[in-house]
């Protein structure tokens, strides 16, 4: 990192219940702490890297009645919850951030198969994870399911740092259909792991890459590209047509996707590095 031009993190969020959906499963979460403090951020904001660490998260519920409701809540309050006891005193005495979240991860997996179990109402939920945990010059991802977290660097193309954990999903890394038949495949939805939905122990991926200024992450759920296309993805945060200038960053994808599906629950995050004097992201 560039000590002598500080560096700030600017956030949107936006979500959305979709065209057919009665009700929203998605869920997202954005946490600035430190060792003594904790605070939530709201849909827009800015801060300052340096002093704070922050956690940035999208949850993705599933299950019948409102059981995926309850899913992605209990995913994102049982973060909140682990970051306020301990979190924040544990990243400061643990060398491991990769394994710092993957027990991160088994906790609130096993909260979630809790509820899942003594309570009737939730019965067989479960729920997708992405999660981007912001620190210094870094960010850590921990991921279970079919939401994404992609980077967009500065000189660079769009690339998605996590895996669909579905069946097409494995069989595109593999080479084996294309990314149209992935996006068409009729076991799509069916997740090879997840949060709380399947026995322990979970396995989540664990990513851990640098950013500088200028470069871009965006979380989204399934619904956000059920839509668009990572081409569109990169466009509409980069370099927005005319009518989407005025929206920030997460308004333009949930709108652009809901316009070209919304057949699913909508939810994306957009963050921004850059510099100190910077206060409204790509707007």
């Amino acid at each position: 990192m560039n000590h002598s031009s500080p560096l700030q993190i600017v956030w949107s969020a936006q979500t959305h219940q979709g065209r057919v959906r009665m009700n929203n499963e998605d869920a997202f979460l954005s946490l600035r702490f430190g060792r003594e403090e904790m605070s939530f951020l709201g849909k827009e904001g800015y801060s300052p890297i340096e002093l704070h660490d922050f956690i940035f998260a999208v949850s993705d519920g599933m299950g019948g009645g409102n059981a995926g409701e309850f899913a992605s809540r209990i995913v994102l309050e049982t973060i909140t919850e682990l970051v306020s006891r301990e979190f924040q005193q544990r990243i400061h005495e643990q060398g491991n951030p990769e394994e710092l979240l993957a027990g991160f991860c088994q906790r609130i997996h096993e909260r979630a198969r809790y509820v899942s179990q003594y309570y009737t109402e939730c019965k067989g939920m479960g729920a997708t994870l992405s999660l981007g945990w912001i620190r210094r010059d870094r960010i850590c991802i921990a991921h279970l399911g079919d939401s994404r977290i992609y980077h967009l660097p500065l000189d660079g193309e769009i690339r998605q740092l996590t895996h669909d954990h579905t069946i097409p999903g494995r069989l595109y890394r593999e080479g084996k259909i294309s990314e149209r038949e992935a996006r068409s495949h009729p076991r799509k939805n069916e997740l090879e792991r997840s949060i709380g939905a399947l026995p322990d122990p979970v396995d989540p991926q664990i990513v851990m890459t640098s950013f500088r200024r200028g470069d871009r992450f965006v979380l989204c759920s399934d619904g956000i590209t059920d839509g668009l296309w990572d081409r569109n993805v990169d466009r509409f945060v980069r370099d927005p047509p005319p009518y989407l200038v005025d929206l920030s960053p997460a308004e333009r994808l949930v709108r652009e996707a809901l316009d070209a599906s919304g057949r699913d629950n909508l939810t994306a995050m957009v963050l921004e590095i850059c510099e100190d004097s910077c206060k409204v992201g790509s707007r």
